[in-house]
């Protein structure tokens, strides 16, 4: 092997890191939807978080990113750490997907079908649909696909390149006596965790060593113990994850690293014991790539059956490393390292924006309970509410923006541009909330007292503009479609309110029942009140949009209003409830 063959074997490692990186990137968008379903069917049963772990391991091709992940869910309190634990032993068992696709490399066969299942003859027929997929198709799932299959054929050009540019070792003497070192255990644990470590990733790790063991020096003694060593070093990817993390997140990484220790440990104790003992033959025989891929699979799947039960016992393990602090900030909210999984990102933005409009609905509604019945101690909330939504959007608008940076899906894409227009319109929202209770503010402090009409009247305004209050919150957080639909036909419904009331209240002023300085307080509250409507009218807007795939929110509103059966019947039924009539 010449300094020819080592270049050559460094660009195959690089563009087996390089497929496998663009493919599970590409293989994150395609199942976007897939992924988030399946963090929210996530429930702390033991198997379902096995499986999922396992699950999205197989889809994105690596333990470290899983993990990587995990930590971001435990940091932004998306998961619990007794959660974490079975997904963290789910994606060990995953990972091993990957040693069996490489496998195939070794299939020897003269038969014709057989020999299609080597890599070597699929991959450049994948090659070929995935450039066309992905130079020639404007849908974005097309060409995510044609990513994910020119990243596969990258990642087995690669595995083959590093394969023959090491072929000439079978001849070097060195070489098998490099490996007959590596058969004390422990010294292919530390190798193997140490080439790990380096270049992040168990599946390249193993891929090496397939690639090495295409040579015909590598036995089974060597390589089981320097699989165990793998295990140990992808575990460094997570921990440097958790850094500025908070406490569960930080436990969460050593949960992977102690799960891997300890289980490392008990079967390298297995392995010696055996090998002292018994000296089986299977372990001075060359190891082939199905063979490392048989032993890569048995140590997880080994592992996982001795540290299932010991789940409550690695809990407790970290708690003990990592001890509770006093006092710690809580920096869970956003958590950056999502932005990596960007459908999990876009879930937690979800769920900060619905408490944002929880937030901003209910200040809205204590802003109309304060005309009437106003405290001191309700003003403070309304306005601690009104600095809370403030926040969510600042870091909701800053982390969207960041995520719009990444490559994500139309889907994502279309859903992370509704969020920034929505959390604008509950943002307005809480602003009327604090307009609305200055003027309840001012009237408590001024006596000014409306006639018994105009409470009547003010009265029907704001039970319409709590009802549609209620059908913005349902339409964006359920995403139902009827709710709003009923939105539209209610805030015409209030702007005729708002024009009723006040021409009544210029009547009143003109027959001396109500003061001018009553008269300026009541404007600013049916102006406050209809702009409120207004932002709901624009929510409801943006819910149809996304759910027609369509962005442009006027020709929405428009549609809505045109010939409309459904619009007609719910305005009709509003302009009844809400009649003046008999005040």
């Amino acid at each position: 092997m010449d300094i020819f063959d080592a270049l050559t074997l460094v660009g195959g490692l690089c563009l087996f890191l390089f497929g496998m990186n663009i493919m599970g990137q590409a293989l994150e968008r395609r199942a976007g939807s897939k992924l988030r379903a399946l963090l929210e069917k996530l429930t702390t049963n033991r198997a379902a978080g096995l499986l999922t772990g396992l699950g999205v391991t197989a889809v994105i091709q690596s333990s470290s990113a899983t993990t990587v992940m995990v930590v971001g869910f435990v940091n932004s309190g998306l998961m619990t750490l007794k959660q974490a634990i079975n997904v963290i032993m789910g994606a060990n068992v995953g990972t091993t997907v990957t040693a069996w696709v490489l496998s195939l490399s070794g299939i020897e066969s003269s038969n014709i079908f057989v020999q299609m299942l080597k890599p070597t003859s699929f991959t450049p027929i994948l090659a070929l649909l995935g450039i066309i997929f992905y130079m020639f198709s404007k849908n974005s799932k097309k060409n995510d696909t044609g990513m994910i299959l020119l990243g596969f054929a990258t990642l087995m050009f690669g595995m083959d390149t590093m394969s023959g540019a090491v072929s000439g070792l079978k001849d070097v003497p060195a070489f098998a006596d490099l490996f007959i070192m590596f058969k004390n255990p422990v010294l292919g644990v530390f190798a193997g965790a140490v080439l790990t470590a380096i270049i992040q990733s168990s599946s390249a790790s193993v891929g090496i060593l397939q690639a090495l063991a295409s040579t015909g020096k590598v036995s089974y003694g060597a390589a089981i113990p320097i699989i165990m060593g793998q295990n140990i070093g992808t575990c460094i990817t997570a921990i440097l994850s958790s850094v500025g993390a908070n406490k569960n997140a930080k436990r969460a990484a050593l949960i992977h690293l102690s799960f891997n220790v300890i289980g490392t440990a008990i079967i390298l104790i297995m392995f010696c014991v055996i090998k002292g003992l018994l000296s089986p033959a299977i372990l001075d025989d060359n190891a082939s790539l199905m063979g490392i891929a048989v032993a890569h699979s048995a140590f997880n799947i080994l592992c996982t059956l001795i540290l299932l039960p010991m789940a409550g016992f690695l809990e407790k393990l970290v708690n003990k490393i990592v001890p509770d602090a006093k006092s710690e900030e809580d920096n869970s909210e956003l958590d950056e390292r999502l932005l990596a999984t960007p459908p999990i990102a876009l879930e937690r933005c979800h769920k900060l924006a619905f408490e944002m409009a929880d937030v901003a609905v209910k200040s809205l509604k204590d802003s109309m309970t304060a005309l009437y019945n106003y405290s001191p101690e309700l003003a403070e909330s309304i306005r601690e509410a009104e600095d809370v939504t403030d926040h969510y959007e600042d870091i909701l608008g800053t982390y969207l923006v960041k995520l719009s940076s990444h490559k994500i899906s139309a889907a994502d894409s279309a859903e992370s541009a509704k969020l920034l227009k929505i959390i604008g319109d509950f943002e307005r929202i809480s602003d009327h909330s604090v307009n609305i209770l200055e003027s309840a503010e001012e009237l408590n402090e001024k006596g000014i007292v409306f006639t018994e009409k105009a409470i009547k009247e003010i009265s029907v305004l704001t039970s319409a503009v709590s009802e549609i209050l209620d059908l913005s919150l349902e339409a964006f957080v359920n995403n139902n479609l009827n709710a709003a639909a009923a939105i539209e036909p209610l805030e015409q419904v209030i702007d005729g309110l708002k024009k009723l009331l006040r021409n009544h209240h210029i009547v009143r002023l003109q027959q001396g029942e109500c003061s001018i300085e009553a008269g300026f307080v009541w404007a600013d509250l049916l102006t406050n009140l209809e702009r409120t409507s207004d932002h709901c009218s624009n929510i409801a807007g943006c819910v149809v949009d996304i759910t027609n795939s369509n962005m442009n929110l006027h020709e929405s509103l428009r549609e809505v209003r045109a010939g409309s059966l459904q619009y007609s019947e719910n305005y009709e039924s509003y302009v009844s409830k809400y009649s003046l009539a008999g005040i």
